[in-house]
């Protein structure tokens, strides 16, 4: 996309953009792809100009496709195949889903990018870079008429591309959890992935899913990792030196279900059977009886003032605003984070706890440094 177009040379989307002192990149998710340009709202309109040039008038080039492809190639060989621990996250997400496309890495399968076509991309460009497929966000000190009239003006002559939602591919229900033993001869540390299977926004609909859930869950990570003081750091690192470090991911933002995810690597002289032990009992106690006020308040406190210095930077505004309308949300929602937040109970983070980090929906993935054939894996 940075490569030419019918009017706009290799390289001259770029370099327009950095004589007028801005910046600008891109970025792939498991849901959308976002093109940015941060610089003067004086130059919405020739970010309107660029970005629809490139939308319906990429110059397609084998030469310049086979570059990008070893580009990308190299790329995903740096932080996944060379990576011991990326490669185990990759395989973990691989074997959590069956048949959700989020098995997927966003990067692509080595195998499926040395296959790939000029034909293949030009289809899917056809297919999917169409004003009726696209999200257009402006943050800044702008007229918001006079955006109207730039989309309009840029935009407006676009014909729309015939385009068929992908069917759901309802995931299949786990029974027990999956377990892989992954043996790299790269990894200098043995590292432990459990990732329980969790509800994002988008499926509030959904008759056993209720929308504070997914609040609670939110407060739920960042009770078990929001910071040094919080559980897991606080007593597996600290405290009982089991780990050496440990951490929490989870966003309720995504398309589809997603994961809860707990990573950690063992202490010296701990094996991850016995950090998997150790993690097991910090979540049954968050089963068996709810945080504390004074916990639960702190919490709230830290996520809260994480959402609001976020909101201080246009980009993050945008991104925000943008991946909301992407998983087919509404962008408003992100005006009532902060209360939903502060609205969250105890009993409702001991409620999620026990409802979604259990066995039947976890998968458990151990590197483990040394020699061996290919991984294992077992359900």
């Amino acid at each position: 996309m940075f490569k030419g177009t019918e009017k706009l040379k290799p390289g001259e989307f770029s370099r327009i953009v950095s004589q007028n002192g801005g910046e600008e990149n891109a970025f792939t998710s498991y849901d959308y792809t976002a093109y940015f340009q941060s610089w003067s709202a004086s130059n919405v309109e020739l970010s309107f100009e660029l970005e629809a040039e490139r939308m319906r008038n990429l110059k397609l080039d084998e030469e310049e496709f086979a570059k990008e492809i070893n580009v990308v190639l190299e790329e995903r060989r740096l932080r996944t195949d060379d990576n011991p621990r990326a490669l185990a996250g990759e395989a973990a997400r691989a074997a959590a889903f069956q048949t959700s496309p989020y098995r997927n890495p966003v990067i692509g399968w080595a195998a499926d990018l040395k296959e790939m076509k000029l034909v293949d991309l030009a289809a899917w460009y056809q297919r999917w870079y169409a004003p009726n497929n696209a999200i257009v966000v402006v943050v800044g000190d702008v007229d918001p008429q006079a955006v109207y009239k730039a989309a309009q003006k840029h935009f407006g002559d676009f014909k729309p591309e015939q385009l068929e939602a992908p069917k759901r591919r309802p995931e299949v229900p786990q029974q027990g959890t999956k377990r892989l033993r992954i043996v790299n001869e790269d990894a200098r540390l043995p590292y432990l992935t459990m990732a329980y299977k969790a509800p994002v926004l988008t499926e509030v609909e959904d008759a056993d899913i209720e929308e504070w859930e997914l609040y609670a869950l939110e407060v739920l990570a960042a009770t078990l990792d929001g910071n040094k003081a919080s559980r897991l750091p606080k007593k597996l690192v600290r405290r009982d030196r089991v780990a050496s470090s440990i951490s929490v991911n989870y966003s309720m933002a995504n398309r589809l279900r997603t994961l809860f995810s707990i990573s950690a690597t063992p202490a010296d002289g701990h094996s991850p059977a016995e950090l998997e032990q150790a993690i097991r009992t910090e979540l049954e106690s968050l089963r068996s009886a709810p945080p504390s006020p004074a916990e639960l308040a702190r919490i709230k406190t830290q996520v809260v003032a994480d959402s609001l210095f976020e909101q201080d930077s246009p980009f993050y505004q945008g991104i925000i605003i943008g991946s909301l309308e992407a998983i087919g949300l509404d962008w408003r929602l992100r005006d009532d984070y902060v209360s939903n937040i502060q609205n969250v109970t105890p009993e409702q983070v001991q409620a999620v706890a026990r409802k979604y980090l259990v066995d039947d929906a976890l998968t458990v993935a151990t590197l483990l440094p040394g020699m061996a054939p290919a991984t294992e894996a077992a359900q």
